[in-house]
């Protein structure tokens, strides 16, 4: 039996097996305090029944883990009575040779890569580059739409890079928008998508969040850091002149517990843009033909609980691009498991960015 990360997204740190207890922990790598992003392989397991103790705290979502059986491409929720406060027990089949375990269901630049196959002669779509990273990974760009169009769409994710349920909605956004049956998004917007704005951290299974000395949703300041923040603040300005800018940032929240159990858009400082969000809400409840709920009652509100703000001298993606000229600036939240005793998977996440598509398209053409 082997145990290891060595592939893209895999993090985790082994520490013993007793009999058939396993225990293991997150490798914290380069975070400020504490996170609870894992995901590890195991070999030649098959026919054993495991229990997988995980020493660290706060590492299962309410759905607990996610199991894969196809090397990460297919993923699936463990049944609830295997799984208690920090741990799990896996009957392995016999013929399971090869399975992968995580707090969620990872995604990354292969992932990316076979949906994108499907439109590969699709005109309407180019896959650019935004930048190398800075381990010299190429950060995707796909643009989509008319460049002479009145409006500007940005579609950002993985700033926080272990986000990983927020690029199954995207590719159901990127779905919506080249499948509309009127061609709107083709005829009357261009759409840029940056799936990956922490290339590295997805591709090497870093936390992301509260990476030092910040992370990139903290890094849209003079000074950046980061690679695709850079590339990110030299595009938008001259890519929006005088056009109708629309920003929208995906994220996942905590890991699990009452109130990160919704969808929900973090609430502007700015009174305006709050205002333009709880317009889109209400736009987005009505679009919402998915099988997960969204309230724009459930919008977090600045001020209110962790909505405080960046700290002093530092800008998220969100207040940048309002002060770069959105009309309307936002950042989602999109559970790793549950939202409102739905079921958060891959499938589940695609249908919500979807929704997503039709709210933009409904919003911008009002």
């Amino acid at each position: 039996m082997k145990i290891d990360s060595n592939f893209p997204t895999g993090n985790i740190i082994f520490e013993k097996i007793d009999g058939d207890d396993v225990y293991l922990r997150q490798d914290m790598r380069d975070t400020e305090g504490d996170w609870f992003y894992w995901c590890f392989r195991i070999r030649d397991a098959g026919g054993r029944k495991l229990r997988f103790n995980l020493t660290g705290k706060n590492l299962l979502t309410d759905l607990g883990a996610a199991v894969s059986l196809d090397d990460g491409w297919t993923w699936n929720w463990l049944p609830r009575e295997n799984i208690n406060d920090s741990s799990f027990e896996y009957k392995f089949p016999e013929t399971a040779n090869n399975a992968r375990f995580s707090m969620g269901m990872p995604y990354s630049e292969r992932n990316l890569r076979k949906f994108l196959e499907k439109y590969r002669n699709n005109p309407d779509l180019k896959k650019d580059v935004l930048c190398k990273s800075g381990k010299g990974r190429d950060v995707e760009k796909l643009i989509i739409g008319n460049p002479d169009s009145e409006f500007r769409i940005l579609i950002t994710a993985r700033h926080h890079c272990c986000e990983m349920m927020a690029n199954y909605a995207v590719e159901g956004i990127i779905e919506a928008i080249l499948n509309n049956e009127d061609n709107w998004f083709l005829k009357n917007a261009q759409v840029v998508v940056v799936p990956f704005v922490d290339k590295d951290g997805v591709e090497d299974g870093d936390q992301g969040k509260n990476r030092r000395p910040h992370d990139h949703n903290r890094d849209y300041i003079p000074d950046a850091v980061y690679n695709e923040i850079k590339a990110i603040m030299d595009l938008v300005p001259g890519w929006i002149k005088g056009r109708t800018f629309f920003a929208l940032d995906i994220h996942c929240p905590w890991i699990k517990n009452k109130g990160n159990d919704i969808i929900y858009s973090v609430g502007s400082s700015n009174e305006n843009n709050w205002n333009e969000q709880v317009k889109f809400g209400k736009i987005l409840m009505k679009a919402n033909k998915g099988t997960l709920p969204y309230f724009v009652d459930d919008n977090l509100p600045f001020g209110k609980d962790w909505n405080i703000g960046a700290m002093p001298g530092l800008k998220t993606s969100s207040s940048w691009m309002l002060e770069a000229g959105a009309k309307v600036s936002m950042s989602f939240e999109i559970p790793y498991s549950i939202a409102r005793e739905k079921e958060v998977n891959q499938e589940t996440a695609k249908e919500f960015g979807k929704s997503l598509a039709a709210a933009v398209m409904n919003y911008l053409r009002k």
